[in-house]
């Protein structure tokens, strides 16, 4: 694993300017990368837990705001959660697009989903795993920024026993609770029946 020097991103969110501590890593593979992005200037206590999304890049989401996924609704709700808690993190993992199968599959399986498919049958109809998304470098990059117990905010189980099978400790989940549309209803109900998210 290798880091960046820790620098610093100031990014506008509702209206104001929030500065962000930004450390890169990357793994063995050049698809292998994150960002972390840490708040340390929420009220409270320096020593408190800290409150951390990993955060799967979506670029129809995050980038266009797409209304077919809950990308860009959960992201923002998190780093609104993460200004707030006296220590935020923000775990970015730009190469876990649709899930792990990458961009182009996904509009593959957006295809399949116009035509009927569930979230999960379109990716098995497609040949490619439900989840493929890896988090042993998330884990890694916190650990090695000294968070080793954290609040998760996730409705994704998966994330949280991903992170305790590579050694960090999670002492609670935050649910991310963001309201569905028309055109992501399906898919958030899809989540949570087939997928077991909690919301």
């Amino acid at each position: 694993m290798e880091r960046t020097i820790a620098t610093m991103i100031p990014i506008a969110h509702q209206g104001r300017e929030v500065s962000f501590e930004a450390v890169a890593y990357k793994g063995e593979e050049e698809t292998d990368q994150l960002l972390v992005l840490v708040n340390r200037q929420g009220h409270g206590r320096p020593t408190a837990t800290p409150l951390v999304r990993l955060h799967s890049g979506c670029v129809t989401g995050d980038i266009f705001h797409s209304l077919r996924c809950d990308c860009h609704a959960q992201l923002q709700l998190a780093l609104t959660k993460v200004c707030e808690a006296p220590l935020g993190v923000i775990v970015y993992l730009p190469y876990h697009e649709g899930r792990g199968i990458g961009l182009f599959r996904k509009m593959e399986a957006y295809a399949l989903q116009d035509s009927g498919a569930d979230t999960v049958d379109a990716n098995v109809d497609l040949g490619m795993p439900i989840d493929a998304r890896d988090y042993s470098l998330a884990a890694h990059a916190l650990a090695d920024l000294g968070l080793r117990e954290v609040r998760l905010l996730t409705n994704n189980p998966a994330k949280m026993r991903a992170l305790m099978e590579n050694g960090i400790r999670v002492t609670e989940t935050v649910p991310l609770v963001t309201e569905p549309n028309r055109h992501n209803a399906r898919y958030m109900k899809t989540k949570r029946l087939r997928m077991d998210h909690t919301f």
